[in-house]
């Protein structure tokens, strides 16, 4: 991978790292539901996270697993989850750069594949660290998302793909539909065993913070579980064929 990439690359990620909104309003609320989602599908052995950040999610993975190895491209991020996670490994790479002999049990993807430059590439190279029986676990946003249609009906965004303020402040590259993200999954070697959705999302993240209550919100993470396809956030259970 050409080195110019990989240092833009890089700078790119501590930027967006100094104003990190994942552990901010409701964003906390539904990385704590993914980490329940994952307990149903792989609670055992060793894990993988790419791209914990704040380490929300990697606060329940610890709890879940025998060991977790957490890559994280920012430094910054980095150095804030040695000190609140002394038990887990923390690396310091791009997900391209980064390599090791261990096989995991279970490889943790959440909001990774929308920020990539080539998420087939990723899914590929990271098929290679499973375990024979492991399992990735993957999530990333929907562009079937019922709030994202009432934004292309009110002429907010020009159809439901189009990258929104919050997409490009979080660095995403893309906004998967349903039919997209599996596509990368089947392109890259990998057998999915399920696809789901989670948190069934009518307004702008600040205006739900504004309205809802907590219970309010947890309700509609849940409604999202009944209609995936129109769901916020669609999660992906996959395993080596």
């Amino acid at each position: 991978m050409e080195e110019n990439f990989l240092r833009e690359e890089k700078e790119r990620l501590e930027k967006i790292a100094e104003d990190s909104w994942y552990s901010k309003g409701v964003n906390y609320y539904s990385i704590k539901f993914r980490a329940e989602l994952i307990k149903r599908f792989i609670t055992r052995g060793v894990c993988l996270e790419l791209g914990p950040a704040e380490g929300i999610m990697t606060e329940r993975l610890v709890d879940y697993f025998t060991s977790v190895t957490c890559v994280e491209g920012s430094l910054l991020l980095s150095e804030s989850l040695k000190k609140k996670f002394p038990t887990a490994t923390i690396v310091t790479s791009l997900f391209e750069e980064f390599d090791t002999d261990i096989k995991f049990d279970a490889i943790v993807l959440g909001h990774v594949l929308e920020h990539v430059d080539d998420p087939v590439a990723i899914l590929k190279k990271y098929k290679n660290f499973l375990a024979d029986d492991g399992k990735i676990f993957a999530a990333c946003p929907n562009a079937r998302s019922i709030h994202r249609q009432a934004a292309v009906i009110m002429g907010l965004l020009q159809n439901e793909c189009q990258l929104n303020d919050t997409d490009i402040h979080h660095g995403h590259r893309r906004v998967y539909t349903p039919e997209s993200f599996r596509h990368d999954f089947i392109k890259a070697g990998l057998k999915i065993e399920y696809f789901g959705g989670y948190w069934l999302k009518p307004l702008s993240n600040s205006q739900i913070e504004k309205f809802f209550s907590e219970e309010m919100i947890e309700a509609f993470l849940i409604l999202g579980e009944r209609y995936p396809d129109i769901a916020a956030e669609m999660y992906i259970v996959a395993r080596k064929k």
